[in-house]
């Protein structure tokens, strides 16, 4: 990731928790509730984004190496799915976030 794309993702979690935080006389339930959901959805967001990006840069070397020699394809293609399982565990964590 280059730094604008860094300081954009920040510019935007800044302005959702200072939009959270800064409801003034809310009651702190509703808060909390909020801060929840948002937590969730950030838990999600950035398990997608880095997945999908484990899978773009394993899956290319995966089709490389599978296009120099296809007996490579049984070794190098559970990579992709183990780094697909990012998304899963951060869904999970989210599902959690929101149960508890």
């Amino acid at each position: 990731m280059n730094r604008k794309s860094i300081a954009i993702a920040a510019l935007m979690l800044l302005t959702v928790t200072v939009s959270v935080f800064a409801q003034g006389k809310a009651d702190a339930a509703a808060t909390v509730g909020i801060a929840k959901y948002i937590a969730a959805a950030l838990a999600v967001g950035f398990a997608c984004i880095a997945g999908g990006m484990a899978v773009g840069k394993i899956g290319a070397a995966a089709m490389g190496a599978m296009s120099e020699n296809a007996e490579l394809s049984g070794k190098a293609l559970p990579f992709v799915g183990l780094a697909e399982g990012i998304c899963l565990w951060g869904f999970l964590v989210a599902l959690l976030i929101i149960i508890l």
